[in-house]
């Protein structure tokens, strides 16, 4: 059965979000219809709640940043235990940086379907949301005719606007 959430999240590939393109389309159904459900329930919330949701956005870690911290952390852990443990801890670096090298690449690496499992969000679909609780909040109100009571139906349809 499909319902208009799921069919929302299976239409919105972005052509030019890289890491979306190398999940799986059922991680990213979950984290779209996560994000639908978000932003539903801060229908009718006031604008400084929305607000707050905002800066909770900004601060959230997407793939980009868990990536570079996971192979920061395991190239420096490889190169300090290769000087002064043992040097077969040389290979660590030695396999993380080509990793991070072919993310930077092609927008995937081998943890990245682990990472997305656990629901970790693109910096695109993390935007994605801003945009949609700005909409909301009236902060584009000269720009477009935000709607005066929102329903989950309307949150939909800007999400799929912000998505275009």
């Amino acid at each position: 059965m499909v319902t208009e959430t799921s069919a929302i999240a299976a239409n919105s590939n972005q052509p030019f979000d890289r890491v979306r393109q190398h999940t799986s389309s059922s991680v990213n159904q979950q984290i779209d219809e996560k994000m639908l459900h978000v932003i539903q329930n801060y229908i009718g919330h006031s604008a400084s709640e929305v607000s707050e949701r905002i800066r909770e956005l900004e601060q959230e870690w997407d793939t980009e940043r868990v990536l570079e911290a996971n192979a920061s952390v395991l190239a420096f852990t490889g190169l300090m235990l290769g000087i002064f443990v043992n040097q077969n801890w040389f290979w660590l670096p030695g396999i993380v940086l080509p990793f991070l090298f072919q993310h930077a690449v092609q927008g995937w690496c081998p943890p990245l379907p682990v990472i997305r499992r656990l629901g970790v969000r693109t910096p695109h679909e993390i935007d994605q949301e801003k945009y949609v609780l700005k909409v909301l909040r009236g902060d584009f109100a000269d720009a477009i005719a935000a709607p005066t009571e929102p329903s989950a139906t309307q949150a939909e349809e800007i999400l799929e606007a912000v998505r275009a």
